[in-house]
């Protein structure tokens, strides 16, 4: 059973049409990037498939359940989602905004503190605690991003450009954990700007284009395919179609 499995899947914003009949199937313990330029539905889909985004037709199912759709409460509980948007609210402290994601996943009070306490060590984040969550810098509040979407040990991870402007060090530090989240088998989708990171992490990628994926295989079977050396060169090759 794939860990993500999407189907002819459709979207439109008025003249719009950000995703056009897209495919996709991720599988269990995959590390898989979702690779293409602004504009090309990347977003549109994963905002699908956690539900912040209901998807006009076609289906998407998370190890084997409907997801992106009203009342998928069961799959939803299975995905961690770090957002590219880094925005949080400016009323509520570090601790206390994964403590209530815990809480929203049905963890008990007990339960969401000590996991909370877990990933503010895990992520560096132990004296912000009591910080404002908006306070922080760039680069803590994607460190946040990341500790709320595994608070709650979901199968399927979903980095929506997780280490967009941060510094080399901080990218350094959030590519480790990534790994060893992976290792312990977790299912990782990411989309990134940089291929370079694609090219690092991923054992699989796709490449999004126009809302219908363009390409898609393993690293070395796409530069083998197109006689490259670089995913940068299959990606000019493949996302204008």
């Amino acid at each position: 059973m794939p860990a993500l499995d999407c189907r002819d899947v459709r979207k439109r914003f008025g003249d719009v049409q950000a995703l056009d009949g897209l495919s996709l199937t991720v599988p269990e313990g995959a590390f898989f990037g979702l690779l293409g330029p602004n504009g090309a539905g990347k977003t549109t889909l994963i905002r699908s498939i956690v539900g912040l985004t209901h998807h006009d037709s076609g289906d998407v199912e998370v190890f084997g359940l409907p997801a992106g759709r009203t009342r998928a409460y069961a799959s939803r509980r299975l995905i961690g989602y770090a957002p590219q948007d880094v925005s949080l609210d400016r009323f509520v402290t570090v601790r206390r905004l994964l403590t209530l994601h815990g809480r929203y996943f049905g963890m008990t009070k007990h339960d969401a503190a000590d996991r909370a306490d877990e990933m503010l060590d895990v992520f560096d984040l132990t004296s912000k605690s009591r910080s404002l969550a908006n306070q922080l810098s760039g680069g803590m509040r994607r460190r946040l991003l990341l500790a709320r979407a595994l608070l709650h040990r979901p199968r399927l991870v979903i980095l929506d450009e997780p280490t967009a402007g941060v510094d080399i060090e901080l990218r350094t530090d959030l590519w480790e954990y990534i790994r060893r989240l992976h290792r312990d088998g977790t299912t990782i989708v990411l989309t990134t700007h940089y291929l370079e990171e694609a090219e690092e992490l991923c054992e699989r990628v796709a490449f999004i284009g126009a809302g219908r994926i363009t390409e898609d295989g393993t690293p070395d079977d796409l530069r083998a395919r197109y006689g490259a050396r670089r995913l940068e060169e299959i990606y000019r090759a493949v996302v204008g179609r």
